[in-house]
């Protein structure tokens, strides 16, 4: 059968080659006039008439405004620069959208009735005042200030470690403190270690210019005094520790303890708690742009990122820097948006860091549980388990948002089924499902 199609392919070739020239014909012989003058008939076409000439020019300017000519084959210079054009566009949008694994998520401004959540806030430990962003800083401030009043000792620890950022300048101070404490409590007959120069260079540098230490030291009993240099008709300002304070010098070792092991005052994030209704809204979200806005060096990093990923996507990567990548772009969310779907339909919504652990989610929906004595497991997009509490949100890929699926343990349900029990018939708290809303 082969053969058979290999012939009659041939014979067609052949019978459409055109006619044939004897051996005997000269190369240079030309062909009869008749038959030029009759393949000159054949080739000869008319020409478009005018209205279809103006019928062609304006189709083409159609398909011209709507897509633009291409310039042949794509290279890498011409990847780099669509990619760089790209990103140029990406960033002159004030409201990015993205995606995250199967959920959409678009950021808009504070004011929109269709945020997901209105902004990012936080509960004062003092006043339990809920603050926003701009807000807690100079709120904890202020109720740290009046503090003082009531127990001046304890404000100014919280001053040391709340106002100053540079942990590694806190540390230092913290420790070089804790040393004049203890020259103190150890040697209380030596009268140079119950005074401190404050032109000495260590203090000056270490502990003078941190917020709260002088406070600190007078709290605790120093007072400030001039004492003349002997020998010499100047005199220096110092430290020196009262009477009083000598007298009950096992106070400055209680005093040293609490300065070393004190952390600073931080509001705590408000985790917003809302329950919605059943909705096929709930993988879609609309974030303010609290969730997105980025401090000056967080601006520059980017902006050098997104020159640098120019480069990157003109060659070939690895998995492994692939991933990498990814980590690196999830680290730059500080808050999440999570919501929780049970097998109800009802959604259990909260605000948490990127940073904090698997493990806080958990916390926070066995709370809201009627039985919340049992396991249960919490699926995100794909329905892969997430088996390491200890994990952070960032590094499971659920930033800046994420709907999350809710299931009991089969095996426990299977368990409470043999032995006889009953489950509750409701799944969330009747408190919360008393609040209940309607997700827009």
């Amino acid at each position: 059968m082969k053969k058979f199609f290999q012939e009659i392919k041939a014979d067609i070739k052949f019978k459409s080659a055109g006619p044939g020239q004897k051996l005997t014909d000269t190369a240079g012989e030309k062909v009869p006039r008749e038959r030029q003058s009759q393949q000159v008939t054949k080739q000869s076409r008319q020409g478009p008439t005018n209205e279809a000439q103006m019928a062609a020019a304006a189709a083409l300017a159609r398909l011209e405004q709507k897509q633009p000519r291409s310039r042949g084959p794509t290279s890498q210079d011409s990847i780099r620069n669509q990619v760089k054009k790209e990103l140029q566009a990406e960033a002159t949008v004030s409201g990015n959208a993205e995606t995250s694994g199967a959920n959409a998520f678009t950021a808009k401004e504070e004011g929109s009735s269709n945020l997901s959540v209105s902004g990012v806030y936080f509960t004062c430990p003092f006043t339990g005042a809920t603050l926003r962003k701009d807000q807690r800083d100079a709120h904890i401030k202020e109720a740290i200030n009046k503090h003082s009043k009531k127990d001046p000792v304890a404000a100014s620890i919280m001053k040391i470690h709340t106002f100053n950022r540079d942990r590694e300048k806190v540390k230092l101070g913290v420790d070089t403190i804790a040393k004049y404490l203890d020259n103190i409590h150890l040697h209380p007959e030596e009268e140079k270690y119950r005074k401190i120069k404050l032109q000495n260079k260590v203090f000056q540098e270490r502990i003078n210019c941190l917020e709260g230490a002088n406070e600190f030291f007078e709290a605790i009993g120093f007072e400030k005094m001039t004492l003349p240099i002997p020998e010499q008709d100047t005199s220096e300002d110092y430290y020196v520790l009262s009477k009083e304070a000598l007298a009950e010098v096992e106070k400055l070792e209680q005093h040293k303890v609490t300065l070393q092991t004190s952390e600073p005052v931080r509001a705590q994030l408000n985790r917003q708690r809302r329950v919605f209704k059943p909705s096929p809204l709930a993988a879609q979200f609309d974030l303010p742009g609290d969730f997105f806005n980025l401090t000056a060096e967080e601006l520059k990093r980017e902006q050098k990122q997104r020159a640098d990923a120019v480069e990157r996507l003109s060659v070939l990567r690895t998995k492994a820097m692939r991933e990498k990548e990814e980590q690196r772009e999830m680290r730059k969310y500080t808050y999440t948006l999570l919501r929780v779907r049970f097998p109800d339909g009802h959604i259990l919504q909260g605000t948490f860091y990127a940073r904090e652990r698997l493990s806080t989610l958990y916390t926070f929906v066995r709370e809201a549980l009627q039985d919340d004595w049992l396991p249960f497991e919490l699926l995100p997009a794909g329905g892969h388990k997430l088996l390491d509490e200890n994990l952070a949100f960032n590094e499971c890929g659920l930033v800046p948002s994420a709907l999350l699926t809710f299931t009991w343990d089969t095996g426990v349900l299977e368990d409470i089924k043999a032995s006889g029990a009953k489950q509750s018939p409701g799944i969330l708290k009747p408190e919360l499902l008393a609040t209940v809303e309607n997700l827009a």
